[in-house]
């Protein structure tokens, strides 16, 4: 083989793996998508069980101004999900990633949700940038069609194999 075909080969081979590994992200992004909705939509449901919202629980702060008192600890911690809800209340949860399901207290099995949503926002963030930066690879890569004629380029294209 000459040279310009070896070039050409190893070109078009950086290229075909740079664009598996921009698929695998794709899909690892996809499943991490489907992870990330499932645990929103079980914290969700878990909020509607205590009857509360991201926003309806007050900040201690605000408990602290309205309820004044020296007999009283001046910060009185309130989880933003439980609210007044019963914290050791026992709740099925199947743990992120296996098939076992579990009886855990209602507050550990919220706190391990969004635990693992805050994990899977970071890693979703991550693959976001990571597949930015392999696309723009793959269209530095992609410059092949000033290098090689439009008549070469085609007839790659429409290349078969056929037995002798």
């Amino acid at each position: 083989m000459d040279n310009t075909m070896k070039l050409f080969q190893e070109k078009l081979i950086e290229i075909e793996t740079e664009g598996e590994n921009f698929l695998l992200a794709k899909h690892q992004q996809v499943e991490n998508d489907r992870m990330r909705n499932g645990n929103r939509e079980a914290l969700t449901a878990l909020r509607k069980r205590a009857r509360t919202t991201k926003t309806s629980v007050p900040s201690p702060f605000e408990l602290l101004m309205n309820e004044i008192d020296d007999s009283k600890p001046l910060v009185k911690e309130i989880c933003a999900t439980c609210g007044n809800h019963d914290s050791k209340e026992k709740t099925w949860m199947m743990f992120p990633g296996t098939d076992i399901f579990a009886r855990v207290p209602f507050h550990a099995a919220h706190t391990i949700l969004e635990k693992d949503q805050t994990r899977l926002d970071y890693d979703g963030n991550k693959l976001q940038s990571y597949i930015k930066e392999k696309s723009f690879v793959i269209s530095e890569l992609g410059a092949l069609a000033d290098k090689i004629g439009p008549g070469v380029l085609k007839s790659l294209v429409t290349l078969e194999d056929k037995p002798k």
